[in-house]
C-alpha cells in the first residue's frame, strides 16, 4: 500500500514485524520537484516499542496478515483488559499498553471491538471510528453561546477529555472519532 494510503489504525509490516498506525504526519516539500514525505508514528505490536517511519510519497509497506476475532469488553484491573470472543466464547487477556489508545473509547456495551490476532497470540485491538459516548463532566451551557464556534473541554465516561461546542450540557451522548479523538455531533 502506498504512503498516501495508510491511515491511523492500520497494520502494516515493517521491518519484517507488524506495526500498528498510530499517527501520520504529512510533511510537504517547499522546493520544486521534492518528494512529499509521510512520517509515521506506529507501535511495533511484538515488542511493544514506538517506530518512527518516514516514507516518500512513492514508497509502500505491505499489510500484515493478521486474524480479526469480534468481541466484547468484559472488565480490567490494573494490570490486564479481559475480553470475550463473541462466537466462542474464549477469553483474551491485553495489557494495558497493548491496548493503547484504545482504551479511552472502551464502555461495556460498545459494539465493533475486534481483537487482532498474530501467530495465535492476541496482540491489540481496534475499534469503530465513531463512538457514541455520555459527556459526565463540563462547564454548563450557557443561553446564546450557539452562534459562535468556541469550544470548551468535557470529560467523557471513560475519562478521556475533548473539547465540545460550547452549547454542549452534561449528560448529553456525543460521537467522538477514535482515529482523533475529535467531537464529530450530538448522538
Amino acid at each position: 500500500m502506498i504512503a498516501k494510503d495508510i491511515k491511523r489504525g492500520m497494520i502494516m509490516v515493517y521491518n519484517g514485524e507488524p506495526c500498528m498506525m498510530e499517527g501520520v504526519m504529512v510533511q510537504t516539500p517547499s522546493a520544486r520537484g521534492a518528494a512529499t514525505l509521510y512520517k509515521f508514528r506506529a507501535r511495533n505490536l511484538l515488542s511493544k516499542q514506538k517506530v518512527d517511519i518516514t516514507l516518500k510519497g512513492g514508497e509502500s509497506l505491505d499489510e500484515a496478515d493478521f486474524r480479526k476475532r469480534a468481541v466484547k469488553y468484559l472488565y480490567a484491573d490494573p494490570e490486564k483488559m479481559y475480553f470475550m470472543d463473541e462466537e466462542n466464547y474464549e477469553q483474551y487477556e491485553l495489557t494495558h499498553e497493548e491496548v493503547g489508545e484504545e482504551k479511552n473509547y472502551l464502555t461495556e456495551e460498545l459494539e465493533g471491538i475486534m481483537v487482532l490476532i498474530y501467530n495465535d497470540q492476541p496482540v491489540g485491538i481496534s475499534v469503530p471510528f465513531t463512538i457514541t459516548l455520555k459527556i459526565v463532566q463540563c462547564d454548563p451551557g450557557v443561553r446564546g453561546n450557539s452562534a459562535t464556534s468556541r469550544s470548551k473541554p468535557a470529560t467523557l465516561e471513560t475519562g478521556l477529555i475533548i473539547q465540545v461546542p460550547e452549547y454542549i450540557e452534561e449528560g448529553t451522548l456525543v460521537k467522538v472519532d477514535s482515529r482523533t479523538g475529535e467531537y464529530l455531533s450530538r448522538a
